[in-house]
């Protein structure tokens, strides 16, 4: 038996089982912050969180320098629809030129599957979005998940993950790779701070995108080894 375990590992990539217990571990969390975010009275690090980043006293009136909260509108937009829309589509773009057709086509049905999932947890929940304190933009779809979390999550981290496929120099690949990681984080700690979702609905975004974005990865890798899709150049 030990001896067939081994076997079995031996033929599977290190990275592909790291990757498989990362997806575990995020839909775990995401398991988890969909039960937070049933619950009909808000979490108590819900309700801190929210209210830390509030001057005491006064819900509308957020912390730091009056510049902070159009700097956090603008990092939110890295999240938004339309913009994730336009870089999918200008990478997709480069990978038809480089005549990777199927490449192309695999990202698009990362991030457009990603859309459909996120949406389909909104109504499946339907939390509302938090009232205790004000909103510093209009939102007016369910709070969990964040689609502007789980969206970035799984578009930066599939696109960054593309591209590094295509890079030599291993400290490249570190650096494209933890600059999708950290624009995904920072979409994220927005939503946060302009009081539009819960801490636990940003958790849960991050969760799913996290693994989905993941499991495209190992999707590419399997299907680039049935050569479905075009291999690295």
């Amino acid at each position: 038996m030990k001896s067939r375990i081994i076997a079995l590992v031996d033929r599977v990539e290190f990275p592909m089982l790291l990757v498989g217990f990362i997806v575990a571990g995020c839909l775990w969390g995401l398991v988890e912050m969909a039960e937070v975010a049933r619950s009909t009275t808000p979490h108590a690090f819900d309700a801190d969180i929210l209210l830390s980043l509030r001057v005491p006293g006064h819900p509308d009136m957020p912390v730091g320098p009056h510049w902070m909260q159009g700097a956090m509108r603008d990092v939110t937009s890295l999240g938004s629809t339309a913009t994730l829309m336009m870089v999918t589509a200008a990478v997709a773009g480069y990978f038809l030129v480089r005549r990777q057709p199927k490449t192309a086509l695999f990202m698009l049905v990362a991030v457009v599957g990603g859309q459909i999932i996120g949406a389909l947890l909104k109504f499946g929940i339907e939390r509302p979005r938090p009232e205790l304190v004000s909103h510093l933009m209009h939102e007016s779809s369910y709070s969990f998940p964040s689609g502007h979390a789980m969206m970035a999550a799984v578009t930066y981290l599939t696109l960054g993950s593309l591209a590094a496929r295509a890079l030599k120099e291993r400290a490249s690949r570190v650096y494209v790779l933890s600059l999708a990681v950290a624009t995904t984080l920072l979409v994220g700690a927005s939503r946060i701070y302009l009081g539009v979702h819960w801490p636990s609905d940003v958790l849960g975004g991050w969760c799913a995108g996290f693994a989905w974005a993941l499991l495209c990865w190992l999707g590419t890798r399997i299907l680039q080894r049935r050569k479905a899709v075009e291999p690295d150049r």
